[in-house]
């Protein structure tokens, strides 16, 4: 057995087990976010560490229901946060090398210099997002010198207008529908069928589609959009019992790819 191959087997039954023990170290329903503080926790100077970073925007599409604070049922790009990113950052800490924050994650507004610190960027609910002109120019520049940024939390026609907002970012680019043959679904797990991981709300299929390098698959992938999927709610709620076992450890499999697959490309 050679030991890639050793690696990856032991990662699977690792996840597993740091899944069970997040669940029942974290346990307490909703009422750990005052634990965590979400107005006290802050960004981390950059230290070399990998931070999991989380994209702000502002929301001048109408989001009815959202209310004006930071996480769950708050701003768009808020949602899943904390727990989302804490969960994951843990997971991420046991099965790589990595040195990880593993307390919280940086906030960074899109044209904030700061992003170009970090490699692997995250945006949550694009349906609600709106880009500036600077914005666009900020994120373009991000992208093309080596950045890598997953779309998340988002169905319908939220991918109408995440794909309307990319135009003002690199309008030469064009989405290409990703299988299970996809470099990025193979950078740690092997994950044969994308397509399998069911949705947490359901109704709509879920399809994952990339921006790539002059447009070749078979360059660098820039950009990666969940359609139709909301992996970081399995991660948020890894620790309730509310999601299956099997599905928040799939959901982790993805973002364990996306981050070792924006580090070394």
């Amino acid at each position: 057995m050679n030991g890639i191959l050793c690696r990856r087997i032991v990662a699977v039954a690792l996840l597993v087990c740091i899944a069970g023990s997040v669940a029942l170290a974290q346990r307490g329903g909703r009422n750990r976010r005052q634990q965590l503080d979400v107005e006290v926790q802050g960004n981390t100077p950059y230290d070399g560490r990998f931070v999991f970073v989380r994209l702000r925007y502002g929301t001048p599409i109408g989001y009815g229901r959202y209310g004006n604070w930071i996480g769950d049922v708050g701003l768009p790009w808020s949602h899943d946060y904390p727990e989302g990113e804490v969960h994951f950052s843990k997971i991420l800490d046991e099965l790589t090398n990595l040195r990880i924050r593993t307390d919280g994650s940086n906030i960074l507004a899109i044209d904030d210099p700061e992003l170009f610190n970090y490699p692997v960027a995250y945006m949550a609910e694009p349906g609600h997002w709106g880009i500036t002109e600077k914005e666009a120019t900020a994120l373009r520049s991000y992208l093309l010198k080596g950045g890598f940024l997953i779309f998340d939390d988002f169905r319908g026609r939220d991918w109408d207008n995440l794909q309307y907002q990319m135009a003002s970012v690199l309008p030469e680019a064009r989405w290409i529908q990703l299988d299970g043959t996809a470099k990025v679904f193979h950078s740690f797990f092997e994950i044969d069928h994308p397509e399998n991981l069911a949705p947490p709300y359901g109704g709509l299929p879920t399809s994952y589609w990339g921006l790539f390098e002059n447009n070749d698959p078979n360059k660098r992938l820039m950009a990666i959009a969940n359609v139709n999927n909301d992996i970081s709610e399995y991660w948020e709620f890894s620790d309730t019992g509310i999601a299956m076992v099997d599905l928040t450890n799939e959901a982790y499999k993805f973002g364990v790819n996306y981050v070792i697959y924006g580090l070394t490309h």
